[in-house]
């Protein structure tokens, strides 16, 4: 028997690494579908130089464009050809950057959404999403500011080009895509030139495809074809739409596997022992030492798969199912931050000699956020913050599901388009708007830290949030709000299915007779099942008049020895 279960463990080690190779094809293909569905508007959004000037514009316009092509070398590259033109300065750029290190952290954030069926694993995949997106949220509310008032990350990036005496080097090697492109590329084949060609202004390159319409010619006749939409007559947003469902499909599928064979695989003692290996700080007193380690980790790991979003997205489903902890998926996520980085060095060094020195600069820009980044917020304890709002985070997940879906709509959609049609209007306009929801804002933290850690010093009145109405301090309401109108929706639809049967079937005493038969066994199967069913406390607010099956939940809690 052992043996048996040992061959069988084997020959899901193969599956795994077949799941993982799809599931970084599919995300790769997600980028390309991305691209074709937003990449012109993208390349529309760089145009107004008078907008990108503003740094709080130019952060929004970093986040909008990195998550419509769902790459930030894209939106890195773009940046880049516009410095390199003239059209844009490097200062006006690292605002840019910093927004693209936002918006490649949505990638993650999805692929979490995929374990919503299960609420603790939800929890813990979340939470191990979204520290992501706190660290760089937080490094952007104290470095973008540092910048707009000193130039810091521009100046030593332009002293330490001038320094070194840099020429145009060899290609940056491909590590894990040399195994993942020949299956991508039969797929779809994009050129990117057409993005950056919008943002610089070229008009010939707005009525160009995005899609690759690859020809060989021959003294005889002309071969088309290298991938499958090669000589498609379709659009781009069509073919976009069309990609988009499916790689979406297949990175849930993916996803959905992955789960099952880690969670059989990871098992028992097994569990235990990798669960303790990972997330064992060393011997004292060099403990402190083993974050360093993650980050490097993390560092070498996006190095090889050339993608920090790859990266995190296949470290979110071990953070679900409990084999990575929080606390040690956090450094090897900054870690995978500083492996981004290195990439888009290597990437500038093999850049053509008049975009040589802007694209040097660019990527040092990118490196010196997230070094700065992480001297911030890890090496002291105490400031480790992104951790805490992320478990804050994991736990309103949790507890409401359709919080996910809020999170992600208002970080990286409606907030961002706000603050960037603000920034349009001028610097008075968001002044007046930004400033006193900045004040709230910073008000409400600190009265949530007092509250928690000191609520002696507060006033009788602020030592809770009581005394205001109950919207404004709880999710509750929402909750109860959007559980009814699920409920509603739910019910509206299988009424409007019910008439569509009865209008097709024709009305005859044996029929009504079996009919009645029918409603009475349902009604029977329905009385069991809400013996122990809670959405159904709710039914008699939705339809007043109509009887409801009474829960009997409680009685059975009563009878039931603790």
């Amino acid at each position: 028997g052992k043996i048996k279960q040992l061959l069988i463990n084997l020959s899901k080690i193969p599956l795994l690494f077949i799941l993982l190779f799809l599931f970084i094809c599919s995300l790769d293909t997600l980028s390309s579908a991305f691209q074709l569905a937003g990449g012109k508007v993208a390349g529309d959004i760089f145009q107004d130089n008078a907008v990108l000037s503003n740094p709080v514009a130019g952060l929004v316009v970093g986040i909008l464009v990195t998550i419509l092509v769902q790459s930030s070398s894209t939106s890195t590259s773009i940046v880049v050809s516009l410095v390199a033109s003239g059209v844009l300065e490097a200062k006006s750029a690292v605002p840019i950057i910093m927004g693209s290190n936002i918006g490649t952290s949505v990638t993650n954030t999805i692929v979490a959404m995929m374990h919503a069926a299960e609420r603790n694993e939800f929890q813990r995949a979340f939470a191990g999403a979204t520290v992501h997106d706190c660290f760089n949220w937080l490094s952007v509310l104290v470095l973008l500011p540092l910048e707009v008032l000193s130039g810091i990350f521009t100046l030593l990036s332009k002293r330490l080009v001038g320094i070194f005496r840099l020429q145009p080097g060899e290609e940056a090697p491909e590590l894990l895509k040399v195994i993942t492109e020949p299956v991508t590329k039969l797929i779809i084949q994009l050129d990117k030139c057409v993005i950056t060609g919008i943002a610089v202004g070229n008009e010939g390159m707005r009525n160009r495809s995005l899609v690759k319409q690859w020809c060989r010619a021959d003294t005889v006749l002309v071969i088309a074809g290298q991938h499958l939409f090669a000589s498609t007559q379709l659009s781009d947003l069509t073919v976009g739409l069309i990609l988009l469902t499916a790689s979406l499909l297949l990175l849930c599928t993916c996803l959905l596997l992955l789960v099952k064979l880690l969670n059989s695989l990871l098992q028992g003692q097994v569990a235990k022992v990798i669960h303790k290996v990972i997330n064992t700080d060393l011997p004292h007193p060099f403990g402190w030492l083993a974050g360093y380690i993650a980050m490097f980790v993390g560092a070498g790991v996006t190095f090889v798969v050339q993608s920090s979003s790859v990266f995190t997205s296949a470290m979110t489903p071990l953070v679900g199912i409990g084999v990575i902890s929080l606390e040690r998926a956090y450094p090897l996520t900054l870690g995978s931050n500083i492996g981004t980085t290195a990439t888009a060095l290597l990437a500038a060094l093999a850049s053509p000699g008049n975009k040589l020195a802007a694209s040097i600069q660019i990527a040092l820009c990118h490196l010196f956020f997230n070094v700065f980044g992480i001297l911030l917020w890890y090496p002291v304890p105490f400031m480790r913050l992104p951790i805490r709002m992320a478990y804050f985070l994991g736990e309103r997940t949790a507890k409401y599901r359709w919080f996910a879906v809020l999170y992600l709509l208002l970080c990286f959609l409606l907030l961002p388009s706000l603050v960037l049609g603000l920034s349009m209007a001028g610097w008075r306009v968001m002044a007046g708007v930004g400033g006193p929801f900045l004040g709230v804002t910073i008000f409400i933290a600190a009265v949530n830290m007092m509250q928690a850690h000191s609520p002696r010093r507060l006033p009788a009145k602020l030592r809770s949030w009581d005394f205001l109405p109950k919207w404004m301090h709880s999710l509750k309401p929402l909750d109860r709000l959007i559980t009814k109108a699920t409920v509603c929706c739910s019910f509206a639809c299988e009424a409007g299915r019910n008439d569509e049967e009865g209008d097709k079937e024709r009305i005859t005493p044996h029929t009504s007779s079996v009919r009645m038969q029918d409603e009475f066994a349902s009604s029977q199967r329905k009385e069991k099942l809400t013996y122990n069913n809670p959405i159904l406390d709710c039914l008699e607010e939705i339809r007043p008049g109509v009887p409801v099956f009474k829960l009997k939940g409680l009685e059975r809690c009563n009878s039931t020895p603790l």
